[in-house]
C-alpha cells in the first residue's frame, strides 16, 4: 500500500533528466554499514553529512539504498537527501537527484527522482502503472525515472521492453559488495549489454577511478559506485580524475 502522499516539496522542472550529457553521470550509492564510524548508531547522521559531502563535491546522482532500514527511517533520509540535493540544484546547470532503491511507495511519497529496481523488486511495468496513477497529470511524472539493475544482457533487454528508463548493470569488475551477484561481467559483457539497450546503462561493480573511464569507452552513459565515492580522501580529486580521463578520451 502507498504511504499517503506529503505536502509537496520543490519540484525540479527539467523534464528531460535523460538528455545527452558531455561528461559521465555519475551515481553515489549509499551504504551506511559500511561507512568508518566509531559508533554504529550514528550511522544515519554519518550518513546524511556523507550524502552532503558528495553532493557538495560535483556527483550528479544519489541513490538511497538501505534496504535494512524501517520505512520511517528511509523517509527520513530520503527528505533530507531531497533538501541537499534542492540546495546544491540551485549552484548547478543540471539538478542533482535522488532515487530511492527498491521502495516506489516512499520514492513517490516524498517526491524524489525516481525508484530504482532489483531483479527481485516490483515488476517495471506494474512499477510504472503505480507511478501513473499516482502523479497522474503532474509535471513530475515526466521527470521521474524507474530503474532496473540487470546482470545478464538478457535481463538488460527484458528490463528496457518493461519500460525502464535507465539501467545499472555489473558487476564489472570483482567487488566484495556484489560478491553474491557471481563473476565479474567484464567490459565486454558491458559493451555488448550498450550495444543492445536505446536507454542510458550505468556500470557497477568494482568502480575505481582508473577504470571508470574504460566503462564509458565501452558505451556507458556513466558509473555508479558505492566505496569509490564514500570512502575518498579527496571526493573532489576522484570527480575530476575521472570527469577529466572521460573529456580526453573522446
Amino acid at each position: 500500500m502507498l504511504i499517503p502522499l506529503p505536502l509537496p516539496l520543490p519540484v525540479s522542472t527539467h523534464n528531460n533528466p535523460l538528455s545527452p550529457r558531455n561528461s559521465p553521470l555519475l551515481c553515489y550509492v549509499t551504504d551506511r554499514r559500511a561507512l568508518r564510524i566509531a559508533n554504529p548508531a550514528d550511522s544515519l547522521a554519518a550518513l546524511t553529512q556523507k550524502i552532503e559531502e558528495v553532493v557538495a563535491a560535483g556527483i550528479d546522482w544519489v541513490q538511497i539504498r538501505e534496504k535494512d532500514l524501517p520505512a520511517k527511517e528511509v523517509v527520513s533520509l530520503t527528505r533530507q537527501a531531497l533538501r541537499i540535493a534542492a540546495k546544491y540544484s540551485a549552484k548547478r546547470s543540471s539538478p542533482v537527484r535522488v532515487v530511492v532503491n527498491d521502495r516506489l511507495d516512499i520514492a513517490i511519497a516524498e517526491r524524489a527522482d525516481g525508484a530504482h529496481l532489483g531483479e527481485k523488486s516490483l515488476p517495471i511495468a506494474e512499477a510504472k502503472r503505480l507511478v501513473d496513477s499516482a502523479f497522474r497529470k503532474e509535471v513530475v511524472r515526466e521527470s521521474f525515472l524507474i530503474g532496473a539493475s540487470c546482470h545478464s544482457l538478457e535481463a538488460a533487454k527484458r528490463a528496457e521492453r518493461d519500460g525502464a528508463d535507465y539501467i545499472f548493470f555489473g558487476p564489472i569488475f570483482a567487488t566484495p559488495s556484489k560478491a553474491a551477484y557471481g563473476e565479474p561481467q567484464g567490459l565486454g559483457c558491458l559493451a555488448q549489454v550498450c550495444s543492445a539497450n536505446s536507454v542510458p546503462v550505468l556500470g557497477i561493480g568494482g568502480i575505481t577511478p582508473e577504470n571508470a573511464t574504460a566503462c564509458c569507452n565501452a558505451g556507458a552513459a556513466g558509473i555508479a559506485a558505492i566505496s569509490m565515492f564514500q570512502d575518498a580522501r579527496s571526493l573532489n580529486g576522484v570527480l575530476a580524475t575521472i570527469r577529466q580521463a572521460f573529456n580526453s578520451s573522446q
